[in-house]
């Protein structure tokens, strides 16, 4: 995944990402998780971390994401699993500190993130599940980082590109990358010219009629 690549997926939203996932029969959206801090979607090649119930053996030697903030840098996003069902936060103000310092584009948390206020304060953008003031603490800890990990129903490993706005998060695999990026380009493209069609007087119905419906099938071809 180049940098090129990330660049022209800045000037594309979730919606064509998924459509062009859609195309492909490729699975990748997952909704229901929010920007909980900023207004700004966020690109960016993932580092996973899964977080587990309970207390590990012998007690926890690092802070569960501290690893990944280590080894992050720009053009990085952290992605965390926390699907316990416990109510305890699997980010917080000192991590998003941490991570805004060493570069990292954002976070997106399967599950709760707290300090919410001082996340927004700092403008690092965080999209979370939900949010909580309950500290993992004695509830959850990383069991492993860079490990294939569970977002909604989507597997999410190391490397692979996310997109996150106001409309969803989208994961595509690292290996289909420029192929999907291509075709939510060409997407926008053609959407581009409907928007500016019923803009110009053409009636809707006209537009988004066998044309649109069409379209994924042969964006996909």
């Amino acid at each position: 995944m180049t940098d090129d690549l990330l660049n022209r997926l800045k000037a594309i939203d979730s919606c064509a990402v998924s459509d062009a996932m859609d195309s492909l029969g490729l699975p990748g959206e997952v909704t229901g998780i929010n920007n909980q801090t900023t207004k700004d979607k966020i690109i960016g090649r993932t580092l996973t971390v899964k977080l587990v119930a309970g207390k590990p053996e012998g007690g926890s030697v690092k802070h569960l994401c501290s690893g990944a903030i280590e080894m992050g840098a720009k053009g990085n996003v952290i992605v965390i699993e926390q699907r316990t069902g416990i109510d305890a936060a699997g980010w917080g103000g000192v991590l998003s500190n941490a991570a805004q310092h060493n570069g990292i584009e954002g976070v997106i948390v399967e599950g709760p993130a707290r300090d919410i206020d001082e996340a927004a304060g700092l403008g690092f953008t965080v999209y979370a599940r939900g949010h909580t003031a309950r500290t993992a603490r004695a509830r959850i800890y990383e069991q492993s980082y860079n490990t294939e990990i569970t977002v909604g129903d989507v597997k999410v490993n190391e490397g692979d590109v996310v997109i996150a706005d106001g409309s969803a998060v989208v994961f595509i695999p690292a290996g289909r990358a420029e192929e999907v990026i291509k075709i939510a380009e060409r997407i926008v493209s053609k959407e581009q010219l409907m928007t500016e069609a019923v803009r110009s007087g053409t009636p809707v119905g006209t537009v988004m009629g066998s044309n649109y419906e069409n379209m994924l099938n042969e964006m996909g071809k």
